[in-house]
């Protein structure tokens, strides 16, 4: 999912918590933990969303995209080159049901780059998780003490 899918989600769902946080009590809200809130958020999505694809985060380094149809990680580079095979000899493509064309290659390319740092994105962000999740309680704390 993207990160721009993944921050609609969070408007939806931040609207909400600001109703539970109104119900539950008042709590004081800095832009920081707001934002907190937020990536915490789009990690606990991007971890329940990618799904299989965390345990190959590690190979996730922007030169590899996760294709999910196989649960396996493919080279940005040679997949290229194939991309680039299956234009050059009009091999069939079932998606768009004709040949591979130059355009399909180009498209089906920039879409797997995209994958790939999305993909590097995500895995990031996971990996922040238990050390967003510390700094936002820290936070909560601090601004729940009295004098501050």
């Amino acid at each position: 999912m993207t990160r721009i899918g993944i921050r609609h989600m969070a408007v939806h769902a931040g609207a909400l918590l600001l109703v539970l946080a109104g119900a539950a009590g008042a709590r004081a809200q800095t832009p920081e933990i707001n934002d907190l809130k937020g990536q915490i958020f789009d990690a606990k999505m991007a971890q329940q969303t990618f799904g299989r694809g965390l345990t190959h985060c590690a190979e996730l380094n922007g030169t590899n995209f996760y294709f999910r149809q196989r649960d396996r990680i493919l080279n940005l580079e040679e997949y290229h080159h194939s991309l680039e095979s299956l234009a050059q000899e009009r091999t069939f493509n079932p998606e768009t049901r004709r040949p591979w064309n130059e355009e399909d290659a180009i498209a089906r390319w920039d879409m797997v780059q995209k994958q790939a740092a999305d993909d590097r994105r995500n895995c990031s962000l996971i990996a922040r998780l238990p050390e967003l999740e510390k700094k936002l309680d820290d936070l909560q704390k601090q601004a729940a003490a009295p004098g501050k």
